[in-house]
């Protein structure tokens, strides 16, 4: 056993001695071989810098509802006929949605109209009525002056001797009494012309009757107020309706309207017309903004809460009432350059130890290190940057960094300024 032991570390030896001769016979290939791993890429994790608020931002949930309701009414009593419209059907404003039985309104219009014709051939027979008191007006208006002409003549003659006295009293009786009648036409021929005004009148009540007939036979069509979507049937065919019972709920969906609750003590960091980010899990790929509509003045006694109003546009019509929606208030604050904080850790120029009794301080200034080069051969870069407030992480670059630039999080060895890296798969993307 001792002599397989002795072989063994003979062998050992042995090839101790030949690789010592081959570094001395190729002391180049040895420097090679100790400096080929100093040059191969560090695999790296790297975040981009871009612009932010470290403001904390809550998030409060909501649900969606139409930006207004609208109920559809009957106007009349009357048998619903047909329902044209499910839950889900999208209307447009005039479209009909409902019928009700119009037979009895029908018979009214049809009533209406015959009276009318009554009441048209009552002016027509007070017309000819003045026609033929015109007629008899004219006629004594002309018996009339004849008689004064021979009152005159006669007068004359009695004069001159000619006729008697009496004659001539006789034919100014008959001009007198022609006068009279003459007057009398004329009156009728005022009376029969009020007899027409009053037969018109007649007319135009049963024509304002017929209107206000076909004007509510026309409500036993109900029509779409607006363009919206059926939320909800409150009848059913068959059903008899009366004045004021709802058919249908409609909502207009052209806007989101989003309530959520605030406490009293975030609500002065809200205001009208601020804008929001608004996510529905219903839809999880895709950021909608919003903007503040309203706050209301009361809050709740009890949970002291402040509803806000929050209105979405909606013009492909994607969103839907009765969704989950979370709400952030986009902060007012100036948009600033923030990294993660790792970025700091990597190179050891930015760590100093605090003396016993002093307090660690936050440094102003601090190195990273940014990412240079092409995408095939990435290498590392020292920069100096001002350092600003602190948060969640995260940390604001003031002064040294652009928004996009790429920086060093993490670090898989040592790295110094000019070392190519490896950027790994775990490394923040660009969106």
């Amino acid at each position: 056993m001792k002599g397989i032991w002795m072989l063994v570390t003979i062998a050992g030896l042995s090839a101790a001695g030949i690789g010592c001769r081959a570094i001395e016979e190729n002391p180049q290939d040895a420097v090679q071989a100790q400096t080929q791993p100093a040059n191969r890429p560090v695999a790296v994790d790297v975040a981009i810098a871009r612009n932010g608020s470290l403001a904390t931002e809550v998030e409060y949930a909501g649900t969606t509802s139409p930006i207004r309701e609208v109920s559809v009414r009957s106007r009349l009593e009357g048998r619903l006929l047909n329902l044209n419209v499910d839950i889900g059907d999208r209307v447009s404003a005039g479209q009909a949605i409902a019928q009700l039985d119009n037979a009895e309104l029908f018979a009214t219009v049809l009533q209406a109209e015959a009276e009318i014709a009554a009441r048209q051939a009552e002016v027509a027979q007070a017309n000819a009525a003045v026609g033929n008191a015109r007629s008899q007006a004219e006629r004594a208006r002309l018996e009339y002056r004849q008689a004064q002409a021979d009152a005159n003549r006669f007068s004359q003659l009695a004069k001159q001797g000619a006729v008697s006295k009496q004659v001539a009293e006789n034919a100014l009786t008959q001009a007198r009494a022609a006068e009279q009648i003459f007057f009398a036409s004329e009156q009728q021929v005022r009376l029969q012309q009020q007899t027409v005004g009053a037969a018109a009148q007649r007319v135009a009540v049963q024509q304002a009757i017929r209107l206000r007939e076909q004007e509510r036979q026309s409500y036993t069509i109900i029509t779409a107020p607006i363009d919206g979507v059926v939320l909800e049937r409150m009848s059913e065919t068959g059903n008899l309706l009366f004045p004021g019972n709802e058919v249908l709920k409609l909502g207009d969906f052209s806007q989101i309207k989003v309530v959520v609750q605030v406490s009293e003590l975030a609500i002065s960091q809200i205001r009208p017309q601020q804008p929001v980010d608004v996510r529905f899990d219903a839809i999880p790929n895709q950021k909608f903004t919003g903007r503040v509509k309203r706050i209301s003045p009361a809050a709740d006694p009890v949970a002291r809460l402040l509803p806000v109003e929050v209105i979405i546009p909606n013009p492909g019509g994607k969103l839907g009432s009765g969704k989950l929606a979370r709400v952030k208030f986009l902060s007012q604050q100036q948009q600033q350059t923030i990294v993660p904080v790792a970025a700091l850790e990597v190179t050891k120029k930015n760590s100093s130890k605090p003396k016993p009794g002093e307090k660690q301080s936050q440094p102003k200034t601090a190195t990273i290190l940014v990412i240079e080069g092409d995408e095939e051969q990435p290498q590392v870069a020292e920069r100096e940057v001002t350092l600003g407030d602190r948060r969640d992480g995260k940390v604001v670059i003031l002064t040294g960094l652009t928004e996009g630039e790429r920086v060093v999080v993490r670090s898989g060895g040592k790295l110094e300024a000019g070392n190519p890296v490896r950027i790994s798969v775990l490394s923040e993307k660009e969106s």
